[in-house]
């Protein structure tokens, strides 16, 4: 059974959520305190995570990059605020979704189903058991090497780290090089037609990989923004 957490410290919300996942067959805990619900987070393995912005303790923000540190989950951010810049900054911090109040619950378990899908499907793909072929279909941009097999990125002798969307969406690009691609396509290509978001979450990913691989010049200026038409990965 799958298993969801939901952190959120108004009960009735949090119990109209539980309900409604049960409903689906999830296995689903409920936290009112932040604190507690990273501590959960951090020590169980869930396939989902309903996270509140506004919560006692540590809110929302703060919880979402320290299980981003440490874990490979799904999250999903319940926030009451409606201004972009809450979204964009939870989208930043590691959220895959974000959903705002009043929402309708056929609409949220309709997300959690989408994203736990999502995560399994890409640790399906990641499981390359044969070592000896991850150098295959490398490709190389100056300092910058990506190895679509192990899914890993160095700049130089430097490892960096990216999480599952950050990592397609930069594979994707560079395996174009230089065409340009709109954020519409980008959003398409690498999060489905299907997806439940918008293409804000292509600039955040974009500006996430930046800071990543960052900050030789000569790196950064592989991904280049095309002002009114996208992004596109320049390689001679």
């Amino acid at each position: 059974m799958r298993k969801i957490l939901i952190v959120e410290d108004d009960i009735l919300i949090a119990e109209i959520e539980r309900d409604y996942l049960e409903i689906e067959d999830f296995e689903v805990t409920i936290c009112q305190d932040g604190q507690e619900g990273l501590k959960l987070a951090l020590d169980n393995e869930y396939d989902l995570i309903l996270l509140d912005v506004m919560l006692p303790g540590v809110n929302g923000f703060t919880i979402c990059r320290e299980i981003r540190k440490q874990k490979d989950v799904a999250v999903i951010m319940v926030t009451a605020k409606k201004e972009d810049l809450d979204k964009i900054r939870g989208l930043g911090l590691g959220a895959d979704d974000y959903i705002v109040k009043p929402f309708s619950p056929s609409e949220l378990v309709a997300r959690v189903k989408a994203h736990i899908n999502i995560h399994e499907r890409l640790k399906r793909n990641c499981q390359m058991p044969d070592k000896k072929a991850f150098e295959e279909g490398s490709i190389q941009a100056g300092k910058l090497k990506i190895l679509p097999l192990s899914r890993q990125v160095f700049v130089g002798e430097r490892e960096v780290e990216l999480a599952n969307k950050e990592f397609e969406l930069l594979y994707f690009l560079a395996s174009n090089p230089n065409i340009v691609f709109s954020k519409d396509t980008l959003f398409d290509r690498i999060w489905g037609m299907d997806a439940i978001g918008d293409t804000a979450t292509v600039a955040v990913h974009i500006n996430r990989i930046r800071e990543k691989i960052g900050p030789d010049e000569e790196i950064l200026k592989l991904i280049e923004t095309v002002w009114g038409a996208g992004y596109r990965f320049r390689q001679k």
